[in-house]
């Protein structure tokens, strides 16, 4: 059975090694105290079972942009991209960065979501957003926040 534990966050963290973003980075951390804390608590098999919750967790904000969503945001926005690998609050601009690198309403607001970002628009911002092509949908979810 250790063998068995040992061998799934070997293959979990061979997973993410490749990974070249911070989401990457945190989903094999994630894994590893994950695997850590599921051991301490239920064995191997809470080995396993928390390797697996701790990866999946780690790696939740990167997974929701595919290669060329990353790809357009870096482009747009370097400094947004690495908020989101970070899990950070997106602001504003980060909204209006992530539209104009055509990530779909869906996905801005996943992302919002995801990072536990909060709102309080004003008037402003509300047309500054507006005015960049945000849609009413991403400005409402935001103005709900």
């Amino acid at each position: 059975m250790k063998t068995k534990a040992a061998l799934m966050i070997l293959a979990v963290s061979v997973a993410f090694v490749g990974c070249e973003s911070k989401a990457g980075t945190g989903a094999l951390v994630g894994a590893g105290g994950g695997a850590i804390v599921g051991g301490v608590v239920g064995g191997p098999t809470g080995a396993v079972i928390g390797a697996g919750a701790g990866a999946l967790g780690g790696a939740l904000i990167g997974a929701i942009l595919d290669e060329q969503d990353k790809k357009n945001v870096q482009n747009e926005s370097p400094q947004t991209m690495r908020k989101i690998d970070n899990g950070q609050q997106l602001n504003v601009n980060d909204v209006i960065n992530l539209h104009k690198a055509d990530v779909s309403d869906d996905k801005i607001i996943e992302l919002i979501q995801k990072t536990d970002s909060r709102y309080r628009l004003s008037t402003y911002e509300i047309d500054k957003l507006r005015n960049a092509g945000v849609s009413n949908r991403v400005v409402n979810y935001m103005i709900s926040t």
